[in-house]
């Protein structure tokens, strides 16, 4: 079965909660945050994680990242650049490791992801290891969260 990316506004409860959870993650330049929730009721939630540790690295990661600066599309090739998440600290990813370790549901679970406006394969492939229902992203996500996009809020996400 298909599944596709959905909508909602941050008046959902879940959507609200994934946006505090990436208040956590220590990537500035785009926090991320995931909540699984199953029946009404968060079972696990998780920031994306940036593998840089020293303020510095960080800043300059932020002002220069090689990635970006050679057009790399997103969701790809991360181990061009040593400050860009690799894969399994993507916020869905350890949201979904986090459930799987945890124990799964026998029902259906939702993701609520914010800070993106898409997840990549590798996510989709680890949120597929779930009962998944649905994955939803903000509304406007793909101007709000996009890099390319010139009215995006990176760097303001928190002060929107």
């Amino acid at each position: 079965m298909e599944i596709e990316e959905k909508y909602t506004d941050m008046n959902n409860p879940f959507m609200a909660q994934a946006r505090e959870v990436a208040r956590l993650s220590n990537d500035r330049q785009q926090p991320t945050g995931a909540v699984i929730v199953a029946n009404g009721k968060i079972l696990a939630s998780a920031s994306n994680k940036n593998p840089l540790s020293s303020e510095k690295l960080i800043s300059l990661h932020q002002k220069f990242c090689i990635r970006h600066a050679l057009g790399v599309k997103s969701g790809t090739m991360y181990w061009m650049c040593p400050g860009c998440a690799k894969k399994e600290d993507h916020a869905e990813s350890r949201a979904a490791k986090m459930l799987i370790s945890e124990g799964l549901p026998d029902i259906p679970v939702d993701v609520y992801l914010w800070g993106h406006w898409w997840c990549c394969d590798v996510c989709w492939k680890n949120m597929r290891k779930l009962p998944l229902g649905n994955v939803y992203l903000l509304d406007d996500s793909k101007r709000l969260f996009n890099i390319d996009n010139p009215d995006n809020i990176l760097g303001k996400q928190f002060q929107v």
